[in-house]
């Protein structure tokens, strides 16, 4: 089997800054990416930032400049500094990864989602 496990949401003022960490355990093989989605009430689940296993990162436009992903990999596990937080970043956020895992079988896994609410 294989785990992600999410930790560091919360409530914090418009401006402020939150960590995100999650961590991946298990049977796993290989690591392709691990990235970060977000889906706010009555929208769809975006993006928000991916980090390859080469070191190529992808951020959604609206938080480039403000959101760094990063990866331990040693601990298997993947961080997202969110700086300079607004309303609008109100959503649940979920880690994905994409790996190889049970079985030598190549797909997606998501954590359980962790609540970033700001609001002042």
């Amino acid at each position: 089997q294989v785990q992600l496990v999410e930790s560091g949401g919360g409530l914090v003022q418009p401006g402020g800054s939150l960590r995100l960490s999650c961590a991946a355990s298990g049977s796993i093989f290989t690591i392709y990416s691990m990235g970060w989605y977000r889906q706010a009430p009555g929208k769809q689940r975006e993006l928000v930032a991916l980090l390859s296993s080469n070191g190529n990162t992808n951020y959604e436009d609206s938080v480039k400049g403000r959101f760094t992903i990063s990866r331990d990999n040693v601990k298997s596990t993947v961080y997202m500094q969110m700086n300079s937080l607004k309303p609008e970043d109100t959503a649940v956020y979920y880690c994905n990864a994409d790996l190889v895992g049970p079985g030598k079988i190549r797909r997606d896994y998501w954590g359980q989602g962790t609540q970033v609410t700001v609001s002042s």
